[in-house]
C-alpha cells in the first residue's frame, strides 16, 4: 500500500446531515466512512518521524501506526493499537475537539494540504470493532483479593474501572445518578453522542465484572467512612458540577437556569423517562438566550434549536476567535440556524413576576491580553436589550464543596479541586486516589480517560506494594 498520498488526495470528511433535517432530531449528525474512504483517507498519512498527532493527543495514541494498518486493511490489528492507550475510542473519536489536538497538530495540516481526518477514523476503526466481535471482555491472568471503590462513573472512573479490571481487581463503582456515563451520558447531547455508544461500553465493563451501584451517592446513601473501612484503595472521580455563577443576580427569576440542569432534562426525555414538571426546562416556543462561549454553550443552543425554540441567541463576552469552544461546533450551530451576538456582556435581567422577559447586555470591546492568554472583554457604554424567556447560563462549571459532602479532610486546592501527587494521583491519605475534572477542573473527555488510565496504574502499584508491606 502507498502512504504520503496526502499531495494527491484531498482530505475528506464523512457527509453531514443537511442543517433544516438534523434540527428535527437528536441524532448524530456525521455519516459513517465506507471501507473505500477509510483506506483512501488513511493513506494520506505522511509518517511521520516525529508525530506531533500522537504528541499532541492527551492519551498519547499511536495514530500512525493504525492509521497505516486501516491503509493496508488490516483492521483487526489496528483496533488492537488503538485500543492499546485508549479504554474508549469511539468517544473519543465523536466528542474530541480534533481541530484542536491531533488534526489541528498534524503535519500533512500544516504544510497546507488539510489535515488527516483522524476523529472519524477512529470511530469507524471502532464501529467495525464492535460489528466483528473484535472487542473482547476484559479478563486478567491475576485475581487480587484487594478491593477498589471508585467513586463517579465519568469518563475518568469508567476508564480507570476498565483498567483495573484488567489487572484483576475487584472493582465496584459508585454513582448518585440511575444510569453510569456522568457527563457522556447526561451532559453531552444524543447528536453529538448517541448514548447507546455509552450504554455499550457500560455493558461491557458489565460483562466483565465491574460492579455498579446505581443511586448511591456518597454521603448521603453509604458513607465514605464506609468505603474506608471496605476497600483497599478509593478513587474519587465525581467531575466538577457546580454551575459557575453569572455576575449579575439571578436567584429570584424562576426561567435563569443552569446549563445542566436543562442538559440533563433534554438527554433524560430522550433516554425515554418521562419530563420533569418544571416548565422552563424544556425551550420549545421560547426566545432562549444561552449565555457562554464553550462546547457547554454550543450543546445547549443547538439542543434549543431541536426542541423548537421561537430563537436562540448565543451571548459571548469576547469575539469568535477567542471562543474556548471547537470550532467545528461553532459552525454546526450556525449552520442551524443561532444566533451569535458576540463581545456582548449581560448587565441586567428584566422581569415580571419572578419570570425574565428580556435581558440587557453591555456591548464590549477587546482589551488587553489577561491570565488566560485572550484578550479581556472591555466596556465600550453601549448597552443593548433582548427579548429571553428562557435563559441558560453556560459559564463552566466548578468543584462542589467535596469535604462537606463526604464529611471528610481530604487536602484540596484553592480552587476546591483534590490536590493530588500529578504523577501518582494520589491525595494526603495513601489509599485514596483522585482523577479527572475534580483534579483538573472541567477539562475534556480525553484527559479524564487519560486519567482514569494513569491513576490505575498508581492504584496497582499501590495495592502490589502494600501486599508486600503486608506481608513482611
Amino acid at each position: 500500500i502507498i502512504m504520503l498520498e496526502f499531495h494527491k488526495k484531498k482530505p475528506k470528511n464523512p457527509s453531514k446531515t443537511e442543517p433544516e433535517k438534523r434540527i428535527k432530531d437528536f441524532q448524530e449528525i456525521y455519516s459513517q466512512f465506507d471501507k473505500n474512504d477509510s483506506v483512501e483517507q488513511s493513506s494520506r498519512c505522511s509518517q511521520c518521524g516525529i508525530p506531533y498527532c500522537q504528541i499532541h493527543c492527551p492519551l498519547n495514541n499511536n495514530i500512525p501506526d493504525w492509521l497505516r494498518y486501516i491503509a493496508e486493511g488490516r483492521l483487526e490489528e489496528a483496533y488492537q493499537v488503538s485500543a492499546s492507550t485508549n479504554a474508549f475510542p469511539e468517544v473519543c473519536g465523536r466528542v474530541c475537539p480534533q481541530d484542536r489536538l491531533c488534526e489541528g497538530n498534524c503535519v500533512v495540516e500544516q504544510a497546507g494540504f488539510g489535515a488527516i481526518t483522524i476523529g472519524n477514523l477512529e470511530k469507524y476503526l471502532t464501529e467495525i470493532a464492535w460489528e466483528k466481535g473484535w472487542v473482547k471482555n476484559l479478563s486478567s491472568q491475576n485475581q487480587f483479593k484487594q478491593k477498589v471503590a471508585i467513586i463517579g462513573s465519568g469518563p475518568a472512573g469508567m476508564a480507570a474501572s476498565a483498567y483495573l479490571t484488567q489487572n484483576g481487581y475487584q472493582v465496584d463503582v459508585f454513582e448518585k445518578n440511575d444510569r453510569a456515563g456522568g457527563l457522556m451520558i447526561y451532559g453531552i447531547p444524543n447528536f453529538k453522542l448517541d448514548k447507546k455508544i455509552v450504554e455499550r461500553r457500560t455493558e461491557w465493563l458489565l460483562e466483565s465484572g465491574v460492579k455498579f451501584n446505581l443511586n448511591m451517592e456518597v454521603g448521603k446513601n453509604i458513607s465514605f467512612q464506609d468505603l474506608e473501612k471496605d476497600y483497599d484503595a478509593i478513587l474519587i472521580a465525581t467531575g466538577v458540577y457546580k454551575a459557575r455563577k453569572l455576575d449579575i443576580d439571578t436567584s429570584s427569576v424562576d426561567n435563569s437556569i443552569p446549563a445542566l440542569d436543562f442538559l440533563i432534562e433534554s438527554n433524560r426525555t430522550g433516554l425515554g423517562d418521562s419530563p420533569s414538571n418544571n416548565k422552563f426546562l424544556t425551550a420549545k416556543d421560547k426566545n432562549v438566550v444561552v449565555i457562554g462561549g464553550g462546547d457547554t454553550a454550543m450543546d445547549c443552543v443547538r439542543t434549543a434549536i431541536r426542541q423548537q425554540a421561537k430563537e436562540v441567541t448565543c451571548l459571548y463576552r469576547r469575539n469568535k476567535e477567542n471562543m474556548p469552544g471547537s470550532a467545528r461546533e461553532v459552525l454546526n450551530a450556525e449552520q442551524e440556524g443561532i444566533k451569535f451576538n458576540w463581545l456582548s456582556v449581560p448587565s441586567k435581567i428584566i422581569s415580571d413576576n419572578s419570570t425574565a422577559t428580556s435581558m440587557t447586555y453591555k456591548v464590549a470591546a477587546l482589551g488587553e491580553v489577561d491570565e488566560s492568554g485572550r484578550r479581556k472583554p472591555v466596556d465600550t457604554g453601549v448597552e443593548k436589550q433582548i427579548k429571553s424567556d428562557l435563559i441558560i447560563q453556560a459559564l463552566g462549571f466548578e468543584p462542589e464543596d467535596l469535604n462537606h459532602n463526604f464529611k471528610t479532610n481530604i487536602e484540596l486546592t484553592s480552587w476546591k479541586t483534590v490536590k493530588v501527587d500529578f504523577k501518582k494521583f494520589q491525595t494526603s491519605n495513601p489509599k485514596i486516589f483522585a482523577a479527572g475534572d475534580i483534579v483538573r477542573g472541567a477539562s475534556l473527555v480525553v484527559w479524564a480517560i487519560h486519567d482514569g488510565r494513569e491513576v490505575a496504574k498508581s492504584i496497582h502499584n499501590f495495592l502490589q506494594s502494600s501486599k508486600i508491606k503486608k506481608a513482611s
